[in-house]
């Protein structure tokens, strides 16, 4: 049987792209972000990228990291619970991809910006969701290196941690939209913020380590579209779960904002992105009306309060602080008497570029080792008498 090669007619290829250039400057938006227009910081060969464009390309990267397979066992908000039908993480980052990409088709933007974006937004978090990220951000202001952000590792990894430390080479514009996705902050609409380079992308993760509450707005608007569809993603859904847990009633949801916005998952997310495609067509930003933003706004206060603060969902935040410094002082310990038999070392380091390891401090190499690690593995680590115990909820 005779195998094709399909880099054997260049010509071929340059045809399909130059056909998919021009679909894109004849049906995408204005504000949108064309293939043309991506930014890597090597450039690579057409023979590299085959008939794929640069944003397609990005998506198939952060889809076969290893990172990204991590994501089955990351936690979105509660864990240590024995209950098969909770949000985890892999969940969430599928439903804020397809959330953006709806948006992101009405308004005529680029999808595979977009999908890229929302999949790779959260692959920076550490175990144990908001609360690990918290802890471990203590331990890093505490050794000199800064606070630690989701949103910053997940940069870090993609670009400089992954494939043994020579990193994606992603584009641009999606790291940029990861750097800035930030959904916990509330914006009635954004606007991107063009003209931006690699090393304002440096510069701005840095500024933020320094500033945790340092504001930063994409620089495109498909990034601006994933950073709301974050926010239409869980808050619905963070709901579901915790009355599913027995946390929450329905009925206990502001009445202002099931008004607006419905009681539902379904409903909420069925109003949230019906408001923002309404309200962003044919404009330079992309955001709801005043109304239901005033409304989003409400129910995210709620959420804080009765869910994210629970002090049902908190129980174990004191064990996992001791962990947390634990493994990390543990493994600082081993990278400086050089103890090759160490995980740090077998597991993450054996193999790593020496331009990785040489130019990064050990305490950024224990934060990338630990931030990486699943919820299951950071537990196996530590000694099994200072485990928390797997509870069992409704």
């Amino acid at each position: 049987m005779v195998k094709s090669d399909i880099r054997a007619n260049p010509a071929f290829l340059k045809k399909i792209q130059a056909d998919l250039a021009a679909r894109e400057k004849r049906e995408l938006a204005q504000r949108a972000t064309l293939t043309q227009d991506a930014v890597r910081r090597s450039p690579e060969e057409v023979v590299e990228k085959g008939y794929r464009q640069d944003f397609s390309l990005d998506v198939d990267r952060i889809l076969h990291s290893r990172a990204y397979t991590r994501y089955i066992d990351k936690t979105q908000v509660f864990y240590l619970i024995e209950n098969d039908h909770i949000t985890h993480r892999v969940l969430h980052v599928q439903l804020v991809s397809k959330i953006a990409r709806t948006i992101g088709r009405f308004l005529r933007l680029n999808e595979d910006l977009i999908d890229a974006i929302a999949l790779g937004h959260d692959i920076g978090h550490a175990p144990f969701g908001h609360d690990g990220e918290t802890h471990l951000s203590a331990l890093c202001q505490k050794h000199g290196i800064g606070a630690f952000l989701h949103n910053i590792q997940s940069v870090v990894f993609l670009d400089k941690v992954e494939r043994e430390g020579r990193g994606w080479n992603l584009t641009l514009q999606t790291l940029d939209g990861i750097l800035c996705h930030d959904g916990e902050v509330h914006n009635q609409k954004l606007e991107p913020e063009r003209s931006r380079t690699f090393a304002d992308l440096e510069a701005a993760m840095q500024a933020k380590k320094q500033n945790p509450a340092l504001a930063l707005i994409p620089m495109t608007a498909e990034g601006c579209v994933v950073r709301m569809a974050d926010t239409i993603a869980y808050i619905g859904r963070d709901i579901e779960d915790a009355i599913r847990l027995s946390l929450i009633r329905r009925d206990e949801i502001p009445a202002r904002c099931t008004r607006v916005l419905g009681s539902t998952n379904g409903t909420i997310v069925h109003n949230l992105v019906t408001d923002i495609i309404e309200n962003s067509v044919e404009k330079p930003y992309t955001g709801f009306s005043p109304q239901v933003s005033e409304a989003l706004f409400e129910l995210k206060k709620f959420n804080l309060e009765r869910i994210y603060t629970n002090p049902d969902v908190k129980s174990h935040n004191a064990v996992f602080a001791g962990l947390f410094e634990y493994l990390f002082e543990k493994y600082l310990e081993d990278i400086a008497k050089n103890n090759e038999e160490s995980v740090i070392f077998t597991r993450f380091l054996f193999g790593k570029s020496s331009q990785y390891v040489q130019s990064a401090r050990p305490e950024e190499l224990v934060r990338d080792f630990i931030a990486g690690m699943t919820d299951r593995y950071f537990l196996a680590q530590c000694p099994k008498e200072k485990r928390p115990a797997r509870r069992r909820m409704p």
